[in-house]
């Protein structure tokens, strides 16, 4: 009898295997054969989890890349609200306090997206989220020292969605 008609089909088997690892192991050495697999099945494991981490961060991105869109077509809104809080108080207390309660609505919201307002007076001038609109006299303020809002700003140094407009005083001479 044939060696090669028999019922012994596990070089064949292991031939496919040892052909899809990226180093072949010969059939005889189960240890080696199982350290490949091992080997292989941590490297599928960690491929797995690099690709969750990634797609992750991915959705974060994206996330933030449309909440920021959002947030930034309300701009808009609030300042609309800010130039009808300005014109209501000429016309009535009641109007222009309701006005007001609307508009903090509004900044409200912008702040539970992730951006809290920015409208400190008195603090040093920070490019990150300070843009100057004006420069004013010193008085007894320190030079580069924010002293008006001109215009709301939104966001964090590191999310910023708009930087405040403001009024500094002018630096030393």
């Amino acid at each position: 009898m044939d060696d090669t008609d028999g019922p012994d089909t596990d070089t064949d088997t292991d031939t496919a295997a040892g052909a899809a690892s990226a180093q072949p192991v010969a059939p005889d050495e189960p240890d080696l054969r199982l350290a490949d697999l091992e080997d292989r099945w941590r490297r599928a494991v960690a491929d797995l989890d690099n690709l969750r981490k990634r797609a992750a961060r991915e959705i974060e991105f994206v996330r933030d890349s449309e909440r920021a869109q959002a947030a930034s077509v309300f701009l808009p809104v609030v300042d609309g609200l800010e130039d009808a809080v300005t014109y209501a108080r000429g016309q009535s207390a009641g109007l222009a306090e309701g006005m007001q309660a609307i508009r903090e609505q509004a900044i409200a919201a912008l702040e539970r997206l992730g951006y809290p307002r920015i409208d400190e007076v008195g603090v040093p001038f920070d490019p990150r989220i300070h843009e100057v609109v004006s420069v004013a006299g010193r008085d007894d303020r320190p030079p580069r020292t924010v002293v008006v809002i001109a215009r709301l700003g939104f966001g964090t140094p590191d999310r910023l969605l708009r930087a405040a407009g403001v009024v500094v005083t002018s630096a030393e001479e």
